[in-house]
């Protein structure tokens, strides 16, 4: 289900990309006078622009709710569900400025080492 809606996100963000790409901008205007306004005249005198606004706001909808419903999908598939704070292990605090030495501490021979004494204060 997630492919289905990802493939339809997709199509729907390619030609919203297209249909506002094909659009006339405010100054396009006075390009019609050099001969570019013959390609307006299949949707009538002002069809073009009503009907291409309103199919950018179709798609734009579209976009939105297929955005939400990716959005939804993902949060429920995910694994965790919880924060990645809380996922993060806390660092451990240390008082004195040296760091505790490792418990198994091994010289090159293979022997064990008691860990020393913490200095007196």
């Amino acid at each position: 289900m997630y492919t289905v809606v990802l493939v339809i996100h997709l199509i729907l963000a390619l030609v919203l990309i297209g249909v506002v790409l094909i659009q006339h901008g405010k100054g396009a205007d006075a390009g019609a006078a050099f001969g570019s306004g013959a390609s307006s005249t299949v949707f009538g005198a002002r069809g073009s622009a009503s009907f291409l606004g309103r199919l950018t706001g179709f798609l734009g909808v579209g976009f939105f709710l297929t955005s939400l419903t990716l959005a939804i999908m993902a949060g429920t598939f995910s694994s965790g569900g919880d924060s990645v704070v809380e996922r993060v292990e806390p660092a451990i605090s240390q008082d004195s400025d040296q760091a505790p030495a490792p418990e198994n501490a091994t010289d090159g021979a293979g022997q064990s080492e008691p860990a020393p004494a913490p200095a007196p204060e």
